[in-house]
């Protein structure tokens, strides 16, 4: 008779034995010697010649035949029981831990400059497991394919997928099917895919294309900066797997942004740069007429070859404080995004290239992941690559370059998935790029790629690393690089002959030599409906004015809807009264005040068909309580805009209280402005001393961009309490600081005091063939000052004035 089983099949583990007695139906074979002995006798004595063998049958004529017979259960093989479910128990958790601590284990550092560590949580011996267990089978839980494996077979899928040249974190992610969406992708074969011969020319070509550019420019051009990609050459095929799969799915548009290094690899060999204009910026030939920058800043734009159509490639301008051009790429690529009405955020897509000192030790980093899931300013998701140097600028190592394990701890705060790879490891740098796109357009998330190499020379190739990191750089010295290792793979395998390979380099040279273009095909001939035009507003004098009036009936018909509100949405009562009294001020029977006026502004501008961004702290309401874009019920908390129901026909408004940032948001309101010529782009700050904190933005980008990157911009940037008697606290917006900005009509500084100038003042911004930044030092303590006021004339009959001479008599 069979051995009786009843700790199992009598208590919470009978589902286990369920599913283990299914895999034994299906193919005896597949569950341990243990069971496939019990499920026989089983079989055999209790089922016998029933054809209805289901599990619930089976344990149902067992328990008969034990009150028959009146079986007990053996101490012995109750312990033999328990000590399978222990040891099922422990090889999940050993599956677990792989999971959890694999990436410690990871073959990740080409240098190999320390032994990889030890992790004991993936010892056989941690889990109370041994050698003698490898050959028996267990349930794998979880793992993607079905029935049961050996512990060996279990244990090979788990190394080969996690502590290879791929180390992958994602077990902190909250949502069960993200986690669960990764483990069938990465569990599945050896971790990398399999690549076809003709993908790994393709992977080939673009290593031979970084190096060799990287060579022709050391030799041509000795002794130069151009911050060198040598030793992080897997770049360019990782950045051409994510364009190319975006091609093939729905993106249309791609904007980069990164720092120095391997800018000018990028441009050309991703971005189609022809080679001949990068060689005459380092003859100095291309020079303009504006201040200019450095070649290693500059930006670029082309359409590029995808199987799936064309796809519009831009390399963003970036000025040497590294991280900040996170939010600004961030706020161009939501600007293209509402362009096309992208609302699902899978036609534009964000990639960042960051340094990994830099991702771990700039705040704005932090600042630009916080914003990424929030509803003004995500952009569905953006695919992260760190270029991994080990090194931190010139001579910073890694433990003072921060306080976590990975530079890349911070991606965690929103549950990004990070995937650490060895840049010496190619294919597996293109299967992780693939795998975070996929990532990316499936979830509309953030998904980061560390990719960890070396940096062959030091800070830039005028700097001499061995004097600060001897053992590093011996090593660097030593290392071949990683093409020639990889045509040594391929030449092995028969994938491609040396001569080939050394063909393939011959080619590539002699494009350079020819000034042909090396990156993927340029198209030529691409709808443009949906690029960035400038034309119209380039004009260049300051004095030229637009027309900013309304007429009285517009006044009527905008105020009646912005103070129109349904019976049943209950209002606060100094809200109902600042909307009876903007009735009042419509009519003319109430002097305007700012509220009123600044709300007109922006009514009517969207009555006009122009949309308006205005982003901040508390901006809705208004930090003193005098704007209240959003109206709030107070019975239901449900929230009303009456200007997004000015007309039928009428352009976007859009009200954001932003996150409690100033540089990151400031810097994606210019990104956006950046983008959107016709768009009234208006970040305010909450005092305007708060603007102290995005400094960078404002010296980097808002008072220079146009000299150094002829990059229009009309931002306008609100400035409230700049001068109001609040002590220094909040009365350090600093007006000279701006002033002293100012040069060659580059921004424009404004200190309104009446309504109707703040009213002329936005409408003239959009409605001038002009587009310079506006700095405003909007009041506080005007706001409701009674001899603050405007009249209705005074936004039909009279425009913006620059300057107002004293009323007063003097004496």
């Amino acid at each position: 008779m069979a051995t009786p089983l009843p700790s199992c099949l009598y208590s919470g583990n009978a589902s286990f034995i369920e599913a283990l007695y299914e895999d034994y139906l299906d193919n005896p074979s597949s569950v341990s010697d243990e069971w496939r002995t019990y499920f026989d006798q089983l079989q055999t004595q209790v089922v016998g010649d029933n054809k209805d063998r289901s599990h619930s049958s089976v344990v149902k004529a067992f328990e008969e035949r034990a009150k028959q017979r009146k079986v007990t259960t053996t101490a012995a093989a109750d312990e033999q029981i328990q000590n399978i479910e222990k040891k099922q128990v422990s090889v999940l958790q050993l599956i677990n831990s792989y999971r959890f601590r694999g990436h410690r284990r990871a073959d990740l550092d080409p240098l190999r400059q320390a032994e990889r560590p030890d992790v004991p949580e993936l010892g056989l011996s941690y889990h109370g497991l041994s050698d003698a267990d490898l050959d028996t089978k267990f349930n794998t839980g979880s793992m993607p394919g079905e029935g049961s494996l050996t512990l060996r077979e279990i244990l090979y899928i788990m190394q080969t997928t996690y502590c290879q040249s791929i180390g992958a974190e994602y077990m902190h992610i909250n949502e069960t099917a993200q986690k669960r969406w990764m483990q069938e992708r990465l569990e599945t074969g050896n971790g990398i895919g399999a690549l076809t011969d003709e993908h790994k020319k393709n992977i080939l070509n673009h290593l031979i294309a970084s190096t060799s550019l990287e060579e022709y420019l050391h030799n041509r051009y000795v002794g130069q900066k151009r911050f060198s990609l040598e030793g992080g050459e897997s770049l360019i095929p990782m950045l051409d797997e994510i364009i190319q799969y975006g091609g093939e799915a729905t993106i249309r548009e791609c904007v980069i942004a990164m720092a120095h290094r391997g800018r000018l690899n990028v441009l050309v060999n991703i971005i189609g740069k022809q080679p001949g204009d990068l060689f005459g910026e380092f003859e100095g030939k291309n020079v303009s007429d504006s201040a200019g920058d450095v070649k290693y800043h500059l930006g670029y734009s082309s359409d590029i070859s995808t199987a799936g159509g064309p796809v519009h490639l831009t390399l963003a301008f970036n000025p040497s404080h590294l991280e900040i051009i996170s939010p600004v790429a961030e706020g161009s690529v939501r600007a293209r995004q509402d362009r096309r009405h992208d609302n699902r955020h899978n036609e534009v897509l964000p990639v960042i290239i960051h340094g990994d000192a830099a991702f771990a030790g700039q705040g704005v980093v932090m600042e630009t992941f916080n914003l990424s899931q929030t509803r003004g300013y995500s952009t569905g998701g953006t695919v992260h690559i760190v270029i991994n140097n080990q090194i931190g600028f010139t001579t910073s190592d890694p433990l003072d370059s921060r306080s976590t394990l990975y530079c890349t701890d911070v991606a965690k705060m929103i549950q990004a998935p990070i995937f650490h790879v060895n840049g010496d490891d190619p294919e597996a740098v293109a299967f992780v790029a693939r795998l975070a796109m996929e990532y990316r357009m499936e979830f509309n998330k953030d998904v980061v790629i560390d990719m960890v190499c070396y940096r062959k020379h030091g800070h830039s190739e005028a700097d001499e690393p061995f004097s600060t990191q001897p053992l590093m750089y011996t090593k660097v010295k030593q290392h071949p690089g990683v093409m020639q290792m990889y045509i040594d793979k391929l030449v092995n395998s028969g994938v491609v002959t040396l001569p080939e390979a050394q063909g393939m380099r011959t080619r590539y040279v002699s494009s350079l030599d020819n000034n042909e273009v090396v990156s993927r095909p340029l198209v030529c001939t691409v709808d443009n409906k949906h690029a960035i035009d400038f034309s119209h507003v380039l004009g260049t004098n300051w004095r030229t004015e637009g027309d900013t009036r309304i007429s009285p009936a517009k006044v009527t018909e905008l105020t009646a809807q912005l103070t129109h509100v349904s019976k049943d949405f209950a209002l606060h009562r100094s809200v109902k009264k600042i909307l009876t009294q903007r009735k009042e001020m419509g009519a003319g029977d109430l002097a305007i005040d700012w509220g009123y006026a600044e709300s007109m502004a922006y009514a009517s501008l969207v009555d006009e068909g122009y949309p308006v961004r205005l982003s901040g702290q508390d901006c809705g309401r208004g930090t003193f309580f005098h704007r209240h874009a959003v109206l709030h019920d107070q019975t239901n908390g449900e929230t009303y805009l009456p200007l997004q129901h000015i007309s039928e026909d009428q352009a976007n408004f859009l009200v954001i209280n932003s996150t409690l940032s100033e540089e990151a948001v400031l810097a994606f309101e210019y990104g956006y402005s950046t983008s959107s010529p016709d768009d009234l782009v208006i970040w305010e700050a909450q005092f305007g001393d708060f603007a102290n904190g995005a400094q960078v933005v404002i010296d980097q980008f808002i008072a220079s961009c146009e000299a150094k990157w002829g990059r229009h911009c009309g931002l306008v940037v609100m400035l409230p309490h700049g001068y109001d008697g609040q002590g220094p606290e909040h009365s350090s917006a600093r007006l000279e600081r701006y002033l002293q900005l100012c040069a060659e009509e580059n921004m424009q500084v404004c200190y309104p005091s009446v309504p109707s100038q703040m009213f002329h003042m936005l409408r003239r911004q959009i409605h001038r063939p002009y587009r310079r930044p506006l700095v405003i030092m909007s009041p506080k303590s005007l706001l409701r000052h009674k001899l603050s006021t405007s009249s209705v004339a005074d936004l039909t009959d009279r425009g913006f004035q620059t300057v107002f001479d004293e009323i007063d008599e003097i004496k």
